[in-house]
């Protein structure tokens, strides 16, 4: 069968209904593979984590969802990555509506040099014409989703600078879902956060995942174990197991997931 032709959406697992998936997917950046033969579904509203050791690919394999990697110069692909059941790989994917379909938050909060309300309005005032009106009425509803309205609503013209880091990262996230994506992708969103502003996050990405499908990447496994409905442990560009969380974190099947959930540390 033809892989543009599997309607991906239509399959259902005791996770639910699969929003992405990749079959075969490898990725290497000039002679070095970095990713190998991944194949992997992630779940619609549900918090997909992936977890490994720094290097482990999956940073990569996160930015492959959106096509990110695009902009370095070196990397080559094969297999496939199925969204809205087609291949996002093949050349006639308009990059635009798969960013705004899958949206992106980054470790660092990443807010531009403009206000707090031009920040929640850059992506979707590229999309569609707005009018002031508009603007604040998309700022006020994403700002509330990310509990940030009762702190800034009387600052919306400061800088977003302004904010705490905190702060900052639930702007970029109200950033991100002002354009109404399906797929939220989020590459260790607290780690340059305190523990309180973390908390906030992992709260929201709680919140969030009833609207959207997240697929996180993180370093923290008590965190994934608080929030993640699936997970993915990958080591040297390999998946070692994936499953839900309940089944990975409490009885998982390889000795190596076993070795990196107890001791910190990859034997792959």
């Amino acid at each position: 069968m033809d892989i543009q032709t599997i309607t991906h959406k239509n399959i259902q697992t005791d996770l639910g209904t699969v929003e992405i998936s990749i079959s075969n997917f490898s990725l290497a950046f000039h002679a070095t593979k970095i990713l190998k033969d991944i194949s992997v579904h992630f779940y619609k509203n549900k918090v997909n984590t992936l977890i490994g050791p720094s290097g482990s690919g999956k940073s990569t394999l996160l930015r492959c969802m959106n096509r990110i990697n695009n902009t370095t110069e070196g990397i080559t692909t094969k297999g496939a990555i199925l969204f809205n059941s087609k291949d996002i790989f093949k050349d006639n994917n308009d990059l635009s509506y798969l960013r705004k379909d899958i949206g992106m938050v980054f470790q660092r909060p990443c807010v531009f040099p403009k206000s707090i309300l031009e920040n929640v309005v850059f992506g979707i005032q590229h999309l569609k014409k707005l009018s002031k009106t508009d603007k604040l009425k998309i700022a006020e509803k994403h700002l509330k989703a990310v509990s940030l309205w009762n702190e800034v609503s009387d600052r919306l013209n400061e800088p977003a600078s302004s904010l705490s880091i905190g702060q900052q990262q639930r702007l970029c996230i109200a950033r991100a879902i002002a354009i109404e994506p399906k797929v939220i992708l989020m590459d260790e969103p607290t780690s340059s956060l305190d523990p309180i502003s973390s908390k906030t996050i992992e709260n929201l990405i709680q919140s969030l995942k009833k609207q959207y499908t997240i697929i996180l990447v993180t370093h923290n496994i008590s965190q994934a174990q608080r929030i993640s409905d699936q997970v993915t442990f990958i080591c040297e560009g390999n998946i070692i197991e994936t499953g839900s969380a309940e089944k990975l974190f409490n009885h998982p099947e390889k000795i190596q997931t076993k070795t990196y959930l107890s001791d910190n540390f990859c034997n792959c």
